[in-house]
């Protein structure tokens, strides 16, 4: 037997609000890539080659966060810099070995996201970023 939620249950709203309009998932050929690094200047270096090789059309590099992490058998602490890489879908594994080779790390995290949607000219400048609209 499947359970059904209330609308309070299952959005925190009073039973006699109607629930959010469900919007539908379209998906595009984009991604977004998130690693981080352990300083600026290695952040900075897979950025630029990133988007000097055209491998992304943007990326975003984060101040200084805090990371608590547990790595080989012990609980990490360390500043971390967060690099969100705005890609082609279709580049992803180039990007994850260009990442790979650039990264001090011997573990780096590379996550890729899709984006299911967007401003339809910015996705069209990510798509083309040598011709902007």
């Amino acid at each position: 037997k499947e359970e059904s939620l209330s609308n309070e249950a299952a959005f925190g709203l009073p039973c006699d609000q109607p629930a959010p309009r469900q919007v539908p998932v379209t998906q595009t050929p984009f991604q977004i890539v998130l690693t981080t690094c352990p300083d600026g200047d290695s952040a900075g270096r897979i950025a630029r080659a990133l988007v000097e090789e055209r491998l992304a059309a943007c990326v975003h590099i984060l101040p200084p966060m805090r990371s608590i992490y547990r790595w080989k058998g012990q609980v990490e602490d360390t500043p971390e810099q967060l690099l969100v890489i705005k890609i082609l879908q279709a580049r992803f594994p180039a990007v994850m070995d260009r990442i790979r080779a650039l990264h001090p790390y011997e573990l780096p995290e590379i996550i890729a996201v899709p984006i299911a949607d967007g401003h339809p000219d910015y996705l069209a400048w990510l798509q083309n970023p040598e011709s902007p609209t």
